[in-house]
């Protein structure tokens, strides 16, 4: 079989666009090897991706060595820590379909061969990989790496700690000066934000997939380490093209059900449901809200990482990183070892050998922090398409709650109350109209959960939206509500007062209301959001798909 660059190198009709090569310096012996696209997310507004220029040399690098030509492109990248509780996070979500679109087109439109993905941050990783999926070419993915954590009073620190100083701040709790010294010194450099949060959860489903290689995940942006890997990156892609093993060899059924034990092992994200739904979608694999249960009821969570504790990737690396967590999942037979990955070796052959090397990072098999996996769906008259919540970052005390509902129809509605100390113990925050199409473009809602936080009431006070979390949230944040409000969901129907029960144990989330008394509210209903008229987002919120369904473009 041909090369796919070969519809732009090869034959006398082609001459005017090798004539373009050459305008760009290309040798005839580059135009000779397979043309590989190297999608680089470097921008100067990300952390994460301040030093993707270096990381992208070296996947240059290694492509070169192996006998290919490397072509680097460029994509787009929104800091949701710089978006987070204003407008900007409405594009976060968004862009992630953006970035998917914009990969195909520049990899179609160019007969790129194979594919090198250099993001790190939030929808950045997914939304290439998406697009990979699609495409079906040879693909490996090389991530930028995660940030080392901060250090703060002789503690360890990371971002979530600076979003709930400052509910902290607002309480009165600490003072100027203390809320300064996080400010100055929780993100020390580049790289994605230490904790288990959305992007460092997504770099290491991409190497439980397979689709990145081994240590992908974990090796912190600063190593040598990060540099190495990105040159194996380089020369593992041309072997990749050589053997016409593409994105959907690596990524299917079995290897996405491999991330999901992952998943739940690691207590990742929730936003990673979102996106391993959307992934799926790409690839055509059946995967639903119920499968992800059936993985928390089996798998094991074997790791508490910021937010859920006091560890960050730095240390998952050196306990072991995927490897030793995987190895750990083989032992209760919860992976398919037998699967290929990105370095042409099966998942069994990356995993061999590498064990635990502290149990107080990576919790082994046998004795686990819960026989639960971090994530859990939930259903009930609130949810009855489902909801997602952080099972792993939740106290013990709030696994189970019962209270009164506070309605909020926008995070800044909630987040004035919260500050203003309007919120007590018991309340049952309800912020909606920020789903996928009522926000649009499901917020994050980072800053209320982390105000709860910082004022020592994420052990009593839960929080329910149709809008999403960061990976930086923790206490008894439930996202993800479909249907959303906007669409007609009973979230919309909620009233202030309404008792509202919470049972993460046994998956349910109900609102002491009849369904004659939902039926009855339903008929003076009247949405209170206009539908959005300029820009993009309006294009966005006429074709959203539900939470449910990963929010992916219809």
């Amino acid at each position: 079989m041909g090369l796919r660059s070969e519809n732009v190198t090869k034959g006398v009709e082609k001459a005017p666009a090798r004539s373009l090569f050459y305008a760009m310096g290309y040798t005839k012996e580059e135009l000779n090897r397979p043309l590989i696209g190297v999608v680089n997310a470097k921008s100067e507004i990300v952390p994460g991706h301040m030093h993707l220029d270096k990381v992208a040399e070296a996947v240059k690098a290694g492509i070169r060595m192996a006998g290919g030509t490397p072509i680097e492109v460029p994509s787009i990248g929104v800091c949701d820590g710089i978006a987070m509780g204003h407008d900007g996070m409405k594009y976060s979500l968004p862009s992630r379909e953006l970035i998917a679109d914009s990969v195909e087109t520049m990899a179609i439109a160019h007969c790129f061969d194979g594919l090198v993905l250099v993001p790190n941050c939030d929808k950045i990783v997914p939304g290439m990989i998406m697009a990979a999926v699609r495409l079906n070419i040879p693909t490996v993915v090389c991530s930028g790496g995660p940030m080392m954590s901060g250090l703060v009073k002789g503690e360890e620190t990371s971002l979530s700690k600076m979003f709930e100083a400052v509910g902290a701040r607002k309480a009165d709790i600490i003072g100027d000066a203390e809320l300064l010294e996080y400010e100055e010194n929780t993100c020390p450099g580049c790289g994605s934000c230490s904790g288990m949060y959305t992007a460092n959860s997504m770099n290491c489903l991409s190497e439980a997939v397979g689709i990145a290689l081994p240590g992908n995940g974990t090796i912190p942006a600063v190593e040598s380490g990060r540099i190495r890997l990105a040159k194996e990156a380089g020369m593992s892609i041309m072997n990749l093209v050589e053997k016409d093993i593409k994105a959907r060899d690596i990524i299917n059924e079995k290897s996405i059900r491999n991330a999901l034990a992952c998943d739940m092992a690691l207590g990742c994200s929730s936003n990673s449901v979102l996106h391993l739904l959307a992934i799926a979608n790409e690839a055509g694999v059946e995967l639903n809200l119920e499968i992800f249960n059936e993985f928390s009821s089996k798998v094991p969570n074997l790791c508490h990482l910021a937010p859920a504790g006091g560890t960050h990737m730095h240390d998952l690396n050196r306990a072991g990183g995927l490897r030793a967590v995987l190895n750990e999942l083989d032992k209760k037979g919860l992976i398919d070892t037998s699967l290929i990955t990105a370095n042409g070796k099966t998942v069994g052959e990356n995993i061999k050998g590498h064990e635990i090397k502290d149990d107080n990072l990576i919790k082994p098999v046998s004795c686990p922090y819960s026989e639960t996996g971090g994530i859990a769906i939930l259903w009930g008259n609130i949810a009855k398409d489902g909801c997602v919540v952080k099972r792993s970052a939740v106290d013990e005390s709030m696994l189970k709650h019962t209270g009164p509902a506070r309605v909020f129809n926008s995070e800044e509605d909630a987040i004035d109350a919260i500050y203003n100390g309007k919120i007590v113990d018991g309340d049952v925050v309800v912020i909606r109209y920020e789903g996928p199409k009522g926000g649009p473009g499901m917020r994050e809602m980072l800053n209320p959960t982390s105000a709860l936080a910082g004022m020592g009431l994420d052990k009593t006070v839960a929080l329910i939206t149709d809008g999403r979390f960061s990976g930086a949230s923790r206490g008894a944040s439930i996202g993800h509500v479909a249907p959303e409000a906007y669409d007609g969901g009973n979230i919309g129907l909620i009233e202030e007062g309404d008792i509202i029960e919470i049972d993460i144990p046994d998956s349910k989330i109900n609102a002491k209301i009849t369904d004659e008394e939902f039926e009855n509210r339903r008929k003076s209903y009247v949405c209170p959001k206009e539908p959005v008229k300029d820009g993009w987002l309006a294009r966005y919120q006429r074709n959203v798909s539900s939470a449910a369904k990963g929010a992916v473009m219809k």
